[in-house]
């Protein structure tokens, strides 16, 4: 199934037009929330599928914040599923709030309950991370649309949502500096024939295939906290490695705004510090395995 929905999914992004508005009319932005939520159903590998199809192809839309985050919230609060793009974020932290703007409504954590709030009942002014999508100042009016319990980890489901968007980009950049360095000529001889380029494109290759398994690990295991831990900080440790690797196979040519790959790696150095960076996620690990006792099991996940 996660195949079909990528290959669908795929062909949304590749195709231009309104893309918002051809992954609703096929479902795609909701996959993983309950269809008696609302939702499209599926299990949150197929939604993994879809939102690791949207990073490789750098897509400009809410797919995280609509359906993996403020949906599966809403869904687990009893509350109703908005048509149309959604965010979430924490009551304590409205600063830098994803694609606020262009929300119908936001999900906010807010301690052991969920408030939602409908447009008009927030405002939300404009900013941007690197890579140019809206990260929005949000001031919250005085009472929610709705309210229900919530016992959810806002940051860690985040994190995990990032990581799958960067497994993405990450396969993004190795694809097109492959196809680069074979079609790029240098003394007469294909850039892909160096060594050191050979060399270069193998570890560029690692980073991508360490974070794609660590990522996937995490998602059949959502609510383990190491899992997670683990997959956010690979995938934004490769994503600094395999963006200053891509750009230096490409040279000048992968900064221009004609080429795709600018596009990729302002993405990789965006997501790889939202909701915690690597270094956040590594000494979570780290902290954890100096408590764990036996270490061995912590290890091993067992």
């Amino acid at each position: 199934m996660d195949d079909l929905l990528a290959a669908t999914a795929d062909r949304i992004f590749a195709g231009g037009g309104d893309v918002w508005a051809a992954l609703t009319a096929a479902g795609l932005t909701t996959v993983g929330v309950p269809e008696d939520a609302g939702g499209s159903g599926g299990t949150l590998e197929d939604a993994a599928a879809v939102l690791r199809t949207a990073g490789y192809r750098a897509a400009a839309v809410p797919l995280a914040e609509t359906g993996w985050l403020a949906g599966r919230l809403l869904a687990e609060a009893g509350l109703p599923l908005p048509d149309g793009p959604l965010t979430a974020a924490a009551a304590d932290d409205l600063a830098r709030v994803p694609w606020a703007r262009d929300a119908r409504g936001i999900a906010v954590v807010n301690g052991d309950r969920l408030d939602y709030y409908e447009r008009g009942r927030f405002d939300a002014a404009p900013g941007a991370n690197l890579a140019g999508e809206p990260r929005d100042r949000v001031v919250l009016g005085p009472e929610p649309t709705a309210s229900g319990p919530c016992t959810a980890d806002l940051r860690t489901r985040g994190a995990l949502a990032r990581a799958v968007q960067l497994t993405g980009a990450l396969r993004r950049a190795l694809d097109l500096t492959v196809r680069y360095a074979g079609e790029r000529e240098q003394f007469g001889r294909p850039l892909g024939r160096f060594q050191a380029v050979q060399q270069a494109v193998a570890e560029l290759a690692g980073e991508a295939v360490v974070a794609d398994v660590a990522v996937r690990a995490a998602v059949r295991a959502p609510d383990d906290p190491v899992a997670v831990a683990a997959a956010k900080a690979n995938a934004s440790r490769a994503a600094g490695t395999a963006a200053a690797i891509a750009h230096q196979v490409h040279g000048a040519l992968g900064v221009t705004a004609e080429h795709p790959l600018h596009t990729v790696t302002l993405r990789l150095w965006s997501w790889r510090e939202e909701y915690g960076s690597e270094h956040a996620w590594a000494a979570e690990l780290g902290g954890r395995a100096t408590a764990a006792s036996p270490l061995w099991p912590f290890l091993i996940g067992a």
